[in-house]
């Protein structure tokens, strides 16, 4: 069968693309948030019209590659998260516990605690030192899972003393887990009745390319083992299913979330056991790092960040805006965990509603779950919604790839050193996902489908 040919229009999508990431990767400050938008629209408006003319699969795969590898060397530029990735890695690649201290306190004990050998201080605590200066949180504890400590400490092992050497380590990194995306998506697709051509919704998509690959975000591996363990469980290898989403919370620990949306889709007995092969697939992958420090210094992060985090929020803002209006101040330490619980619990009811709860419905229900909770959520970076654009070709949803569109309006925040948000664009941004998402649900009432 000869090749499909792309149409002189779809060629020249796709060049207007490669153009736009580009310019995105190598000549975009963060700060300049009128280009960044400008491009991310001209990147958008070519992905729009690729889906629509349907660009044919394989130049599609082809392309989405192209797109990705464009940002091999460069230096991420909408991120400073790199910075305490290299950190963590330094401490890792050094047989430090990266949870045990915070930066501050290293700095300030000059290192002597965490690298009791002389030589080894000597040699690494300048690196330290310099990076120090650029973190975004020295004063909290680190918050990234074992999967994510052991990329950022074989990168660190490779390139101890080279900031490039380490970016392109970790980029390669992306590049295998959104080629094992690519891969799952295309197996799952037909084993749900799609057709496979609906991978391109994800792996094109500028949000995707510009926050993974680009900016170096590991919902990617998180990401692709969600997909494997789904595809596991399709194949019905219910353990190695269970080990994939081990890995999945090792790497972010949003799909612990999951779980209980497999009760009833694989019976409780079933379940339990599936509950202890995750269970014990964390507690390998924790070893290396299990102490009372561990479970202490990791709640007070999380505490932190439920209690005083806050960014591109949608319902937390309103009740932040009632609560300032009753009290004066913000109730942030009061409305976060709130808010976190209400997350928990929708998702178990979720689980316990749910109709007919089969396999094939997880993509759906899985990506509702998230959606709920990131509606709860204080904090709701342009990233984070990335997961949430892979769930969506396994589904009749189209509403996360208009929300992955929309959320480039957060970026507006970096124009200053103390990330302003421009509120109306962020209700800009939640009024285009409520129309788009409250039209999709209307439509699937119509069509009376679960």
């Amino acid at each position: 069968m000869p090749l499909k040919l792309p149409s002189v229009s779809q060629l020249l999508a796709l060049l207007l693309s490669g153009v736009a990431y580009a310019a995105l990767a190598y000549a975009t400050p963060r700060a300049q948030f009128g280009q960044l938008a400008g491009l991310m629209a001209l990147a958008l408006a070519a992905y729009a019209w690729l889906l629509r003319t349907r660009l044919p699969l394989r130049w599609g795969l082809g392309a989405a590659l192209v797109f990705r590898l464009l940002w091999l060397p460069a230096q991420p530029a909408l991120s400073d998260d790199l910075y305490r990735f290299r950190w963590d890695g330094l401490l890792v690649a050094q047989g430090v516990n990266p949870f045990r201290f915070r930066p501050d306190e290293l700095v300030a004990d000059g290192a002597r605690t965490a690298l009791p050998d002389a030589t080894t201080r000597a040699r690494v605590l300048p690196e330290l030192q310099q990076l120090y200066r650029q973190l975004n949180s020295p004063h909290y504890y680190s918050v990234y899972p074992p999967v994510c400590q052991a990329v950022f400490g074989a990168s660190a092992y490779l390139f101890p003393f080279s900031e490039r050497g380490f970016v392109v380590s970790l980029r390669v990194a992306m590049l295998l887990a959104e080629a094992g995306t690519a891969w799952l998506l295309l197996a799952l697709l037909p084993a749900l009745g799609w057709p496979a051509a609906r991978a391109l919704r994800y792996l094109l998509h500028p949000l995707v390319v510009v926050e993974l690959t680009g900016n170096l975000h590991f919902e990617a591996l998180a990401l692709c083992f969600v997909l494997l363990a789904i595809w596991l469980l399709h194949r019905q290898q219910w353990t190695r299913s269970a080990g994939a989403m081990g890995l999945a919370v090792a790497a972010k620990l949003l799909p612990l979330l999951a779980l209980p949306l497999l009760a009833r889709r694989l019976g409780w007995r079933r379940f339990a056991a599936y509950s202890a092969v995750v269970a014990g697939t964390l507690l390998v992958l924790f070893a290396p790092f299990i102490s009372v420090a561990l479970v202490v210094n990791i709640s007070r992060s999380l505490n932190l960040y439920f209690r005083s985090f806050e960014f591109n929020a949608s319902i937390y803002y309103v009740l932040r805006a009632i609560g300032y209006h009753l009290t004066g101040y913000n109730k942030i330490a009061l409305i976060g965990p709130a808010l976190a619980l209400v997350a928990a619990l929708f998702g178990l009811g979720l689980a316990w509603r749910e109709r007919r709860p089969t396999l094939a419905t997880l993509p759906a229900v899985l990506l509702l779950l998230f959606t709920g909770y990131y509606a709860l959520a204080t904090t709701v970076h342009p990233w984070y919604i990335t997961p949430l654009i892979a769930l969506a070709p396994l589904t009749r949803f189209r509403y996360p790839l208009v929300w992955g569109g929309a959320a480039v309006l957060s970026y507006a925040a970096y124009r200053t050193t103390d990330y302003t948000e421009n509120l109306w664009l962020v209700g800009l941004e939640y009024f285009i996902l409520s129309v788009v998402l409250v039209w999709e649900l209307r439509l699937r009432v119509a069509k009376n489908e679960e």
